[in-house]
């Protein structure tokens, strides 16, 4: 990264990219640091996203896609070229999707743009996502808000990890078209929030050993045979948005209504905009630890409780 004024330094390797600071014509494609950059008021920075206003939770950055201050440059797999050219855009910030379509990330590349994939869905820590943060506070020239933010929700989680253990193991997983479960793996920083949320978390490392990523993908007979006891089950809503109720759950596989958590009706939903909310990590481990043990949830905003 270099001033915008200053000199690129001479003898740089080929494979080094050259990223001018302030990140200033940015064309932003990773929906989860929405919120990082709106957070470090920086999104006057943004010219084009790969977010729709409508599919947008994050208030400021929202309210920038809405007026036009922020431009639609289309999806990750089908960006508009033609208009990220004419922006004058110099840096496109992927996740980790973009390694499934690499003829988009040569094409953007060929048009003069920077390719950055931020890869913090596959952190092991909870803060390790947050702390991404710091990277976004370089891009922008805001390292000491960066600093500040990180600071606080870390001395939040830090709080939170205080509290006392539920004694509830948790499922955390979403039913795919061909009614397998999609769970996170063991170790994972979904896996981490539960932890710290007083919870345990249902599956362990040789269950989710499966696949290099950070989801995997069971059978439902194989998923059923290690997770039909957990106390609690969290659907992923941010994947799936179409369960709304309990039948609407167990509709999903016939397996699903012999799990214990489904027989206590202690089946939670995750709302569809927590991938969002990076820097609400701190809130949303809390209203884990509610659900773990039956405290208030009546001004919950990231679970619901599905009857």
């Amino acid at each position: 990264m270099v001033p915008q004024d200053a000199k690129v330094p001479d003898g740089l390797s080929s494979d080094i990219a050259v990223i001018r600071r302030p990140a200033d014509k940015v064309y932003l494609v990773s929906s989860a640091t929405m919120c990082l950059v709106d957070a470090l008021d920086a999104n006057d920075n943004i010219l084009m996203s790969g977010t729709k206003a409508d599919d947008c939770s994050v208030a400021g950055f929202k309210s920038a896609l809405g007026s036009g201050a922020i431009a639609y440059g289309g999806k990750y797999s089908a960006p508009d070229y033609e208009r990220i050219s004419a922006s004058g855009c110099t840096l496109a910030i992927e996740n980790t999707m973009i390694n499934h379509t690499p003829d988009v990330k040569e094409k953007l590349q060929k048009l003069g743009l920077v390719v950055l994939t931020e890869q913090s869905s596959s952190e092991p820590k909870a803060l390790g996502r947050v702390e991404w943060i710091k990277l976004f506070g370089v891009l922008f020239d805001k390292e000491d808000e960066a600093t500040h933010l990180f600071n606080e929700q870390k001395a939040r989680v830090e709080q939170t990890s205080g509290l006392a253990s539920s004694g509830k193991t948790v499922a955390y997983f979403y039913i795919n078209s061909n009614g397998a479960a999609v769970t996170r793996r063991a170790g994972d920083y979904v896996a981490q929030m539960i932890e710290l949320a007083g919870g345990s978390y249902a599956l362990d490392d040789a269950q989710t050993a499966s696949t290099s990523g950070s989801s995997v993908t069971l059978e439902m007979e194989r998923f059923y045979a290690t997770a039909k006891d957990a106390d609690i089950i969290v659907y992923n809503g941010t994947i799936d948005e179409s369960v709304a109720t309990l039948n609407d759950f167990v509709g999903k596989n016939a397996l699903l209504s012999q799990f214990k958590a489904v027989k206590n009706g202690n089946v939670w939903v995750t709302s569809a905009d927590m991938y969002q909310q990076m820097t609400s990590t701190a809130d949303i481990i809390d209203e884990l630890h509610g659900a773990f043990t039956g405290d208030d949830t009546s001004d919950f905003h990231y679970l619901r409780k599905l009857g």
